[in-house]
């Protein structure tokens, strides 16, 4: 089999779209350093890793349940996972993964309300939606970060219901992180025993770990449930995420298939096998000094890009520890050229390890170009918290 000239030449085009897009990409957590060419083999065949990684015995041998299991013990021991009370998967993205931690929620405390900020990622409300689970909305701080006196209020107001807790380990424009460990003091003085907490962390679950302070995010710090994505941090060119829980809550939803002859305890059933193999080939050839290394490296770049712009007389925010730089909204046609996120008056400028001072600069340069004869940015408002 094989493509006519003219379809391969749409392919060779699409290819060389993909590589002019990537240069000009700075406002959204994807990484493009780390080559997995190596892992093209396994393309050819259909890996599928439907069912519970941890059980042996599936009568679909096609899949990466063993590279799956490594992964997992890997971000279970970055996590402070409890040892031998946690479970987890490999899922198809973070959304996937904070609905897992929602939906085992939702069995534990069928009556109980979710509480979550208002900087939370938009598919936040449409996995309660999907889930049916009441909820109330939170304010946020001017860094993103969850308005705790707020949260308070708001829980002390239902004190008959139980309190589940959806906080940002990084929220989407600002990456502002609630504090588990203030979130756990307004329920123990509230005197909430029964709760559930769930961490998304999304993009900051990858380097987290590393951070110096170490932020409250994980397990030790009351964490029921956590969602990292494998396509931000990890470069992983598929988009993929990890999920982790403890394993008693898990124990409450998992069902025996006859089908596929073992337990599915996952929400999407057929899962990508290769994903797994992509995590484990980042992991492996990095080693946890090699991802403190990128770190380090993308952090400097934050600190050169807020520079950069405070050099040209414009207002750059970041959270302490983050590798978002927030900006006020630069005219339209610089948006669309360096694919910023926008919200509101705001864009951000996201320091993946693979960007450079040249692309920096070169957005610098653009955001310049669009002022007006005086000197101000057109269409450019003060910093909007």
């Amino acid at each position: 089999m094989a493509l006519s000239t003219t379809d391969g030449n749409r392919l060779s085009d699409h290819l060389a779209k993909l590589g002019t897009y990537a240069q000009t990409e700075l406002g959204y957590p994807c990484a493009f350093d780390i080559d997995y060419k190596l892992l093209a083999p396994f393309l050819s065949y259909s890996q599928n890793n439907i069912g519970d990684p941890f059980v042996e015995g599936g009568r679909y041998r096609l899949n990466s349940h063993e590279f799956e299991r490594e992964v997992l013990e890997f971000f279970a021991e970055l996590t402070h996972a409890p040892d031998g009370g946690w479970w987890g998967y490999v899922t198809n993205g973070g959304t996937e993964g904070n609905l897992y931690g929602m939906y085992l929620a939702r069995e534990l405390f069928p009556e109980g309300v979710v509480y979550f900020s208002q900087d939370s990622h938009y598919s936040v409300a449409k996995n309660l939606h999907f889930l049916g689970m009441k909820s109330i909305m939170i304010r946020t701080q001017a860094n993103g970060e969850m308005d705790y006196d707020d949260l308070k209020e708001a829980i002390k107001m239902r004190r008959e219901v139980t309190p589940i807790i959806f906080a940002n380990i990084g929220t989407t424009m600002k990456e502002g992180r609630d504090d588990l460990q203030v979130i756990r003091s307004i329920l123990d003085d509230l005197a909430m025993e029964r709760r559930y907490i769930h961490s998304d962390a999304a993009l900051c679950g990858g380097y987290a770990a590393f951070l110096e302070p170490r932020p409250s995010w994980d397990f030790s710090d009351g964490a029921d449930s956590i969602a990292i994505s494998g396509h931000k941090f990890f470069a992983s060119p598929i988009p993929c995420g990890i999920v982790l829980a403890r394993k008693a809550h898990v124990e409450r939803i998992s069902h025996a298939v006859s089908y596929i002859g073992t337990r599915d305890t996952t929400i999407s059933g057929s899962r990508d096998g290769f994903s797994p193999i992509l995590l484990w080939h980042a992991i492996k050839s990095l080693g946890v000094d090699g991802m403190k290394k990128r770190l380090h490296k993308a952090m400097a770049m934050a600190d050169y890009t807020q520079l950069r712009f405070q050099e040209v007389g414009i207002e750059a925010r970041r959270n302490a520890g983050a590798l978002t730089v927030v900006i006020p909204m630069p005219p339209a046609e610089v948006c669309t050229k360096w694919q910023l996120a926008t919200s509101g008056d705001i864009s951000h400028v996201i320091c993946m390890p693979h960007v450079t001072k040249e692309q920096i600069d070169a957005l610098v340069d653009d955001i310049v170009a669009a002022r007006d004869p005086t000197g101000n940015a057109q269409n450019t408002p003060s910093y909007v918290a």
